[in-house]
């Protein structure tokens, strides 16, 4: 398998920013489609005051700042231009889980802007289905609510477009109270039982747990996400947590690891977070260049590149 899909990240919550404009963006998504990546997800349209794309709704009920390029539009016009699949990231409050709105706000704000935002963009023919930015890697009531209802009202404007996820593993990379694969298992078993009929595809991040338990819980993942009737993904990080400081591009031969371990467990698609900053040539990281290199260098040799 080969990475087929990427998160596209300009708001850059906690990395830093390309500064990229439409040329910058045209030569990307080139280099993306030519190494045989098809679908772009956006990972957030906005994130507490900062957003992507000129909206009534965020700056009525969410204060954002003044919106200067619809990059939304960029990025719908480049996947166009390039057959590319776009998937839609909604607003993130950033407060994870709120602490200023209570959950009928949190909800309420989602779906008006998921109005706004269908009755503005929904027409494009890259607009190919949604992606819910809120992330969990356990049991929280609040965000599986709000995940629920804002699934299901996408569901109700566009039932013919898919609604994905990306959730982390609680591991020990990332939390001072790491779950085991079993309490990880009944959560998720719990999770997705509820989220039935809201979500399509479940793609699991992968970078929080140790690399010897990663393959377990890979299986587990793509086993509860097929026995809820969803589509399973792979998240395959192209960053590195291993690491004394966020982030940096990750060490060749780890993301090689880790797709084939995310192959052998059966998912059907593997995307990344993400190429342009951590795999892209033209990355303003310089060792991104080099992974990208690398990464080449494997598809030559299973004959998947020119």
């Amino acid at each position: 398998m080969r990475i087929s899909g990427t998160f596209l990240d300009e708001i850059t919550h906690d990395i830093p920013s390309n500064n990229w404009g439409r040329a910058e963006w045209a030569e990307d998504f080139r280099i993306m489609k030519s190494i045989g990546i098809d679908t772009v997800i956006m990972i957030r349209a906005g994130v507490g005051r900062t957003a992507v794309c000129p909206s009534q709704v965020l700056s009525e009920q969410a204060d954002i700042f003044p919106v200067y390029e619809d990059l939304v539009e960029l990025f719908l016009d480049l996947a166009e231009e390039n057959e590319m699949a776009f998937f839609f990231g909604t607003y993130d409050s950033a407060t994870r889980p709120s602490r200023e709105r209570t959950l009928d706000q949190e909800v309420q704000l989602g779906k008006d802007f998921i109005d706004e935002v269908w009755q503005k963009y929904g027409h494009r023919s890259a607009f190919k289905g949604w992606y819910l930015t809120f992330e969990l890697g356990k049991m929280e009531k609040h965000r599986v609510e709000c995940l629920r209802q804002l699934g299901a009202h996408c569901k109700g404007l566009s039932p013919h477009l898919p609604n994905m996820i990306s959730p982390y593993l609680h591991g020990r990379k990332l939390v001072d109270d790491p779950i085991s694969l079993d309490q990880h298992c009944e959560d998720w078993n719990e999770i997705l039982g509820v989220l039935a009929g809201a979500v399509d595809i479940v793609a699991f991040q992968d970078g929080q747990v140790d690399y010897d338990d990663l393959p377990d819980f890979l299986r587990a993942n793509r086993e509860l996400i097929t026995k809820h009737g969803m589509q399973a993904w792979s998240n395959v990080e192209s960053f590195d947590r291993d690491v004394p400081f966020d982030f940096p591009p990750l060490d060749w031969r780890k993301l090689w690891w880790k797709m084939q371990a995310a192959e052998q467990s059966g998912v059907e698609k593997l995307i990344t977070f993400e190429f342009s900053h951590f795999m892209s040539p033209n990355s303003c990281w310089p060792a991104a260049k080099n992974l990208f290199n690398r990464y080449c260098d494997h598809l030559r040799k299973a004959g998947e590149l020119d």
